[in-house]
């Protein structure tokens, strides 16, 4: 019998519209203004946290909405933006470095839809925003590890043609060097310039001793400014794909500042800590002629420094490096096969590897030490002006003796747990950061280009569609109805599709939804002109509407997967607006050719399948 459909595939039909009403509805509630509060290093967030937050807010007369304690940290809900930032300040305040007080917007899902995972798609920030970091970087600090790197690399190269010196001491601003002769200082400073031409000599002679000192030059104080920047904006970007989140902007502002925006992102916390994060590693060989003792009470060589380890015990390192974080191509966590503690697989580049065989093999049965770096930002209140500080925390995590050569690959243990290990992991996966970065402004952003266009995005779909459909109802009557059902079925499944995808939908993309409305259609004219054809020709209405539907098959398919190819390409080789653009627009040329051909054919075949009819309504 024609126009007849199996039951399962009606139930296939029946089953697609309510997982894509179940998955597009989160959309329909908003987002509550949040404060995301995470622990950092061993401590943890607890109901004893909660508590003491939820004290800070009634000090500072903050309304609370919600609070919830799960597994990730507490979220705060509150009533409105004023009363997020305000309670951001007295919790900073009240909870100070242990823990990280992020902004946040958390979707009002009901906890039944969030039980089946149905979450809303992420808005771009031209929508609903996201977070807004606007980053400093500390350009003071690269100009100073610079001084200490030539520093090392002036004691290299002296070393190398046998040239005596007296001493080597650097600060921010240049690297003084002592000898005992004017033809060793001379000697010296012909060896230095030739090898290290970024530093500009300046010779001088006092209480018989005789000196030069090596400044940056212009050039190269401007080249390493801009060479950190540029490698900060590169390593962000790597930290943020190691996130996942669609559709980021990072690009620097100025000469010392990065701006990134995260659109719709939901872990703010943690994007914040890994952002601002400035953790990295130094391998170091232990000193073993001088003692811990010796160091504390200053009786200390200029070849070493005093370090402590994370119980606070001191550790004589070598000042000479053997490699830095900038040398690891790849890190992964996991856990020793021996301790079962957390560890970090290191992979190292080719120079590294080299510089690392020749280190251990040196060095056999002497101890080496691995020491965390990182950069923690303080806040506090200092005649009622907010006062930032930042200051770095080196910590020796490990010190294992050299049993064997080793180069490429090796791995660290001595972390806290497996989240250090994990978040260590990915940030020496992602490169460290050429200098420190402190976080001077952070904001939940409305849409970029207000209220207004917002709302003209929206209602451009809503117009577009009520053009559609009424033209498909005068145009075609009873089958325009189907049409229509099926166009906002086809709307629907498309909010579900990106909502279940967790894309990033921008005004671009409103846009790629306004034209698959209008393509949504065209299957359907297709197939109806192909039917009244059929019935002009004298076909019965049945035999008119199976032939309308498998004659226009072909073609239709020939058109969509034209357009899908195209919008494909857009998403390959374009950026940004583009991929949003494209992804709507491939997702709505697949719904729209499942509701325009199987969805419509399933309502007609339910309405007039099977039936003795004489005249169709089209």
């Amino acid at each position: 019998m024609l126009n007849q459909y199996p039951s399962w595939k009606y139930i296939l039909l029946l089953v697609v519209l309510v997982v894509g009403s179940l998955y597009a509805l989160p959309n329909i509630y908003g987002s509550d203004p949040a404060i995301q509060i995470s622990a950092t290093r061993n401590n943890i967030v607890d109901s004893q946290v909660e508590s003491k937050a939820l004290e800070v807010l009634k000090q500072v007369n903050v309304n609370l909405r919600r609070s919830v304690l799960d597994d990730k940290g507490l979220l705060l809900r509150f009533d409105g933006v004023e009363q997020q930032l305000k309670a951001a300040d007295g919790l900073r305040d009240a909870l100070g470095e242990n823990y990280t007080v992020a902004l946040n917007l958390a979707p009002a899902t009901p906890g039944w839809l969030r039980g089946m995972n149905a979450k809303p798609m992420y808005l771009g920030l031209d929508l609903r925003g996201g977070l807004h970091f606007l980053m400093e970087v500390d350009t003071e600090l690269v100009l100073r590890q610079a001084m200490e790197s030539n520093a090392n690399d002036i004691r290299g190269a002296l070393r190398k043609k046998k040239i005596r010196y007296l001493s080597v001491r650097d600060n921010k601003e240049q690297v003084t060097v002592k000898f005992r002769s004017l033809v060793l200082r001379d000697k010296a400073m012909s060896v230095v310039k030739l090898e290290l031409n970024d530093l500009e000599l300046d010779d001088y002679e006092e209480a018989g001793a005789f000196y030069f000192i090596a400044t940056l030059k212009n050039t190269a104080i401007v080249s390493l400014k801009k060479s950190a920047l540029q490698q900060n904006v590169t390593t962000l970007r790597n930290r943020v794909n190691e996130l996942g989140v669609a559709e980021p902007i990072i690009q620097q502002q100025g000469d010392n500042r990065i701006v990134i925006q995260l659109p719709g992102i939901q872990d703010s916390a943690r994007a914040k800590r890994i952002l601002s994060a400035t953790a990295t590693l130094e391998f170091r060989l232990v000193d073993v002629n001088v003692s811990p003792q010796d160091a504390i009470e200053g009786r200390i060589p200029p070849t070493a420094r005093l370090y402590r380890d994370r119980e606070g015990q001191p550790v004589v390192l070598k000042k000479r490096l053997i490699i830095t974080g900038d040398r690891i191509t790849n890190a992964s966590s996991g856990f020793d096969s021996e301790s079962s503690s957390p560890m970090v697989s290191i992979t190292l580049d080719g120079a590294g590897a080299r510089v690392m065989a020749q280190t251990t093999k040196k060095n056999l049965k002497k101890p080496m030490a691995v020491v965390f770096i990182e950069h923690k930002e303080t806040s506090k209140m200092v005649d009622g002006k907010r006062v930032r500080t930042t200051r770095k925390v080196e910590e020796v995590i490990n010190v294992a003796t050299i049993q064997g050569v080793f180069s490429k690959r090796f791995q660290i243990t001595g972390l806290d747990d497996g989240n250090e290990a994990r978040t260590l992991a990915l940030l020496l996966r992602a490169g460290a950061l050429a200098a420190p970065i402190r976080i001077i402004e952070e904001r939940t952003i409305g849409p970029s280009l207000g209220a207004d266009n917002i709302a003209q995005g929206l209602n451009s779909v809503v117009i577009g569609m009520v053009f559609v459909l009424v033209f498909m109802l005068i145009w075609y009557r009873g089958f325009g109805v189907v049409a229509n059902v099926a166009l906002i079925v086809n709307l629907i499944l498309i909010v579900a599709v990106l909502s279940m995808l967790q894309a990033t939908l921008t005004l671009p993309g409103i846009a790629g939804i306004v034209l698959t409305v209008g393509m949504a259609v065209d299957a359907n004219v297709l197939i109806f002109e192909r039917i009244r054809e059929e019935i002009r020709v004298g076909n019965t209405p049945q035999a008119s509407i199976h032939a309308g539907y498998d004659k226009a098959l072909s073609t239709i398919l020939d058109a969509n997967i034209t357009t899908l190819i195209a919008a494909v390409v857009l998403y390959i080789f374009g950026t940004g607006a583009i991929k949003g653009f494209a992804i709507t627009l491939s997702i709505g040329i697949l719904t729209s050719m499942f509701t325009a051909i199987m969805g419509t054919r399933a309502i007609i075949n339910l309405s007039v399948g099977g039936k003795k009819i004489k005249k169709l309504s089209i």
